[in-house]
């Protein structure tokens, strides 16, 4: 690789590109067997990224000028992962990160540029005072599964990221001191 990687915000002239992105891991989600983002309802939409990008969640994986991959990071927790099942978290009650709808184009996949996704996420997330963080997929998603162990995570139980019983996901969760 001979150029910078880096990450920036999204902002809403990325949207395009990165929805490509997403349809892209859809696709690749389906031809894996994972139930994971073929939802009827699309999930996530375009309006669950721009509403990412206006709320300064998302974040783009950049090689040199081109985006590569992108990520949404929100240091504030997420309510879907207040009430675990099949579980319970190491460090219940205490303030922890996000990380929601990883996603590397498929002109770089095989590259381990979601190793880069995840540290600088980690990295942003840290330099921001959080020392917990929790990730949620879906049972046949093997890719995260391998890439949160391979970070540190660890598999805690389950949370449903809906209102359905399509909507268990499994849960992961790293501490840092």
């Amino acid at each position: 690789m001979s150029e910078a990687i880096y990450m920036r915000k999204a902002t809403l002239n990325d949207l395009d590109t990165v929805m490509e992105i997403v349809e892209n891991a859809r696709a690749l989600l389906k031809a894996d067997g994972s139930e994971q983002w073929q939802g009827a309802d699309g999930y996530p939409t375009r309006l669950t990224f721009q509403m990412d990008i206006e709320g300064g969640y998302c974040w783009l994986l950049m090689y040199g000028n081109e985006i590569v991959g992108t990520a949404t990071l929100m240091t504030q927790g997420d309510a879907h992962y207040m009430h675990i099942v099949n579980g319970k978290w190491n460090r219940p009650g205490h303030p922890f990160a996000t990380i929601h709808r990883v996603a590397i184009s498929g002109k770089y996949r095989g590259k381990h540029f979601a190793n880069y996704i995840m540290s600088h996420m980690i990295t942003l997330a840290y330099d921001a005072g959080v020392r917990n963080f929790r990730i949620a997929t879906h049972d046949k998603n093997d890719r995260v599964h391998n890439l949160v162990q391979n970070f540190g995570f660890v598999k805690r139980g389950q949370v449903y990221t809906g209102p359905t019983d399509r909507d268990l996901r499994n849960v992961y969760e790293l501490n840092l001191d």
